[in-house]
């Protein structure tokens, strides 16, 4: 699909939007380590969590630098620039846009600071009261200014909360954390650092994962345990929902700031998650190959071969063939290289659709009975073109099986699902869908079936997308939305000039970044 910046993404077919990633979290306090490089192969393991910006803030205890830019970790980043982010604590983020456009404003980490000292913040996840705190910043700010990154056109969540941290310069980090937290509703996993201090918080459900790391010299955290495996730490804990963690020269301590009310995300161990990653005890990889296991036994069929639509549904494959007894194979290759151009596809490209992504394997697929596994059905029109692609390639029959029950209700903490309207299943049976689709038989794993397979209690864990029951209760509807604040913060309403390239940032603070650094701060 091409996109508006002329870049293919990872959607399979020219008009189909998937279940989009949440973002992907990354601190560490390592003194005597090079933790910009940390920091980027930490990055590097959650780039599945988003793919639209990526940004590096370190500190070496007397100033902050900060480098962010649009694109993939690895196009953002070089030896030269990591080479600029000296320190020995630093956070890192890359994203997917649930609040606030996919654009250079918006990028993290977040700025803010006065005389005092600067703070940059990361967020995996959405807050579901933006409009509610952005009238408190109008009401902290008090002279009508648009304080930090506010001021400069972002547009999100994030930097409402960065606002906050800082508004007022005799109140600490924790001393303003422990205000303004408890304040936030939705979901949220922030690291978050000023010069001395590296700050975790996680929302009071936990609705997005996040994990504590040590390393021999160091902590880290992290949003999923694969980034700790990447750089060499070893897994102590999640961050407890509810919980705010400060990491300095004293060590860590742990403060509450809510009451635990745990209800994780279920769709982080279908589709989310890396399968090699852990979530509250469980590994995503075995919870999904179970899922396998009882779509098989929910919905059997009688077949010759069972097959993935890879990557996502390879675990589940692995498991309904186990459980089944038909064999397992590859029928279709993937190309991992889509959505790492920049070139647009011509109009002859665009046609040919999901062969931009997958090819099928004829010798394996003509004249076979095929049980398709995938994670999920959300517009359906990849199903659609799949099943047509199988026939061509000579399939005699397709069987659609999904290893989640049908995403009937779009997530407001932190996945950008389509509209309700343009979920296939809205209003119409397995039935319909599967007629819609144009498969042989289609079968959804049941909502049981499912949360037995991720081992966690059924009242622990939001299902909101597939049952409609948010877990966080929502405001009106004219108070929710990715676009609810990009009108309101003009770039120029602090009275400073966009185009000023000087030593002072938007708030009038001493700017002592340099090389990309300070372009990242000083940037319109």
């Amino acid at each position: 699909m091409a996109r508006g910046d002329g870049r293919l993404t990872h959607d399979l077919m020219p008009g189909e939007k998937g279940p989009q990633d949440a973002c992907g979290v990354f601190g560490v306090w390592a003194p005597g380590e090079d933790v910009a490089k940390l920091t980027y192969y930490g990055l590097y393991a959650l780039q599945h969590r988003g793919q639209e910006s990526a940004g590096i803030a370190t500190s070496d205890g007397r100033r902050l630098l900060v480098y962010k830019d649009m694109g993939l970790v690895s196009q953002v980043f070089d030896e030269r620039s990591l080479g600029s982010l000296k320190g020995h604590l630093a956070i890192g983020h890359c994203r997917y846009s649930t609040t606030g456009g996919s654009t250079w404003e918006n990028a993290q980490p977040t700025l803010g600071g006065h005389d005092g000292g600067t703070l940059a913040l990361a967020h995996n996840g959405n807050l579901i009261n933006s409009a509610e705190l952005r009238d408190l910043v109008e009401e902290v700010s008090g002279d009508g200014r648009h304080p930090g990154e506010l001021g400069r056109g972002n547009t999100t969540d994030t930097a409402l909360v960065t606002a906050l941290l800082t508004a007022d310069p005799d109140r600490t980090v924790e001393t303003a954390a422990l205000d303004v937290l408890p304040r936030l509703r939705g979901a949220f996993c922030f690291v978050f650092m000023n010069e001395h201090t590296l700050y975790a918080a996680r929302d009071p459900q936990g609705i997005r994962p996040l994990v504590l790391g040590r390393l021999e010299r160091g902590w880290v955290v992290a949003s999923e345990t694969a980034a700790l495996d990447i750089v060499g730490a070893s897994f102590i804990r999640e961050v407890e929902p509810g919980e705010l963690i400060a990491i300095d020269e004293d060590g860590l301590r742990s403060q509450r700031f809510a009451e635990t009310d745990r209800k994780g995300c279920v769709f982080e161990y279908v589709y989310l998650a890396r399968p090699d990653t852990t979530i509250n005890g469980r590994v995503v990889h075995e919870a999904r190959v179970e899922m396998g296991r009882a779509l098989a036994r929910e919905h059997p069929v009688d077949a010759d071969l069972v097959m993935p639509t890879p990557e996502s549904g390879t675990p589940a494959a692995i498991g309904y063939a186990q459980e089944s007894g038909i064999p397992y194979g590859q029928g279709l290759v993937k190309n991992a290289y889509v959505g790492r151009t920049f070139i647009a596809p011509s109009q002859t490209i665009r046609q040919l659709g999901i062969r931009l992504k997958l090819n099928p394997l004829k010798e394996v697929i003509k004249g076979k009975r095929l049980v398709v596994v995938d994670d999920s059905i959300v517009r359906g029109n990849t199903q659609r073109a799949l099943v047509r692609m199988l026939r061509e390639a000579g399939a005699a029959e397709v069987h659609v099986r999904i290893s989640s029950p049908p995403v009937r209700w779009p997530c407001f903490y932190g996945i950008d699902f389509a509209t309700r309207a343009e979920l296939i299943a809205t209003g119409i049976g397995v039935e319909e869908v599967c007629n819609s689709i144009g498969a042989d038989s289609l079968g959804y794993i049941s909502e049981e079936g499912m949360i037995a397979a991720t081992e966690q209690e059924p009242e622990r864990l939001c299902t909101a997308c597939f049952t409609g029951v948010y877990p966080v209760e929502l405001p009106s509807a004219d108070r929710l939305g990715k676009g609810l604040l990009e009108l309101e913060f003009p770039v120029d309403a602090a009275g400073v000039d966009p185009t000023d390239a000087g030593t002072l940032d938007v708030d009038r603070v001493s700017v002592t970044a340099s090389g990309g650094a300070a372009e990242a701060v000083r940037r319109p």
